[in-house]
C-alpha cells in the first residue's frame, strides 16, 4: 500500500509537528521512506496551485498555511482573540533563547527589572520550561526554551535564531 495518502492524512489530524520517526511508528513504515514521501509532499504542495504546505517545524513536520494566504485567513479569524506577547515577555524570551540555560537572576540582571510574572506568564503559555537547577548557593531554576516555542516562532531548531553579538562576545 502506497503510504503517501497515510502520511498525509496523519499530518492534516496532528495538532502538533510530526517527527518523521513517529510516522513511520504509526503507519508500519520505514524512516527513510517516510521522509522521502515528506520530501516529495513537501514538493507538491510548493506548487502554486495549493494554499497549504507543509513545513519542518521544532523537528517534526505539519501542515501550514502559505505567507501569501495571509489575508483571507485573516478575514476568517478577526474579531477573534488571540493573544501576543508583550515587549517584556518578548525581550525576557530571547534572554532565555540566547542563553539557556539561564536563571531568572541572570535575566533580571540583563533586563534590569524583576521578571517573576513574566516567566509565569511564558510558562503558562508553554514558550519556557524549568530545564534543572544551577549548582549554585539555593539552587535555582534553570530555564529554556520548548517546542511550542519554536513553533510560536516557525523554527526548526534553536540554530535557526538569528547570531547575536552579544557585549561579552566582542
Amino acid at each position: 500500500m502506497d503510504i503517501k495518502p497515510q502520511v498525509e492524512a496523519l499530518l492534516f489530524v496532528a495538532e502538533e509537528p510530526l517527527p518523521p520517526k513517529k510516522i513511520a511508528e504509526i503507519i508500519g513504515s520505514d524512516n527513510k521512506e517516510v521522509r522521502r514521501v515528506l520530501l516529495e509532499l513537501q514538493q507538491e504542495y510548493a506548487k502554486k496551485e495549493h494554499g497549504l504546505q507543509i513545513v519542518e517545524i521544532a523537528k517534526g513536520y505539519q501542515f501550514s498555511t502559505k505567507p501569501e494566504m495571509a489575508g483571507v485567513v485573516e478575514k476568517m479569524f478577526a474579531g477573534e482573540k488571540s493573544y501576543t506577547l508583550s515587549q517584556a515577555a518578548l525581550e525576557t524570551l530571547a534572554i532565555i533563547a540566547y542563553r539557556q540555560p539561564v536563571t531568572r537572576i541572570d535575566i533580571e540582571a540583563i533586563r534590569g527589572v524583576k521578571v517573576g510574572a513574566v516567566l509565569e506568564t511564558l510558562q503558562k503559555r508553554r514558550l519556557i520550561r524549568s530545564v534543572g537547577r544551577k549548582d549554585a548557593p539555593g539552587r535555582p531554576v534553570l530555564y529554556g526554551t520548548t517546542k511550542e516555542f519554536l513553533r510560536y516562532f516557525g523554527l526548526k531548531d534553536l540554530s535557526e535564531l538569528q547570531k547575536l553579538q552579544l557585549p561579552e562576545d566582542k
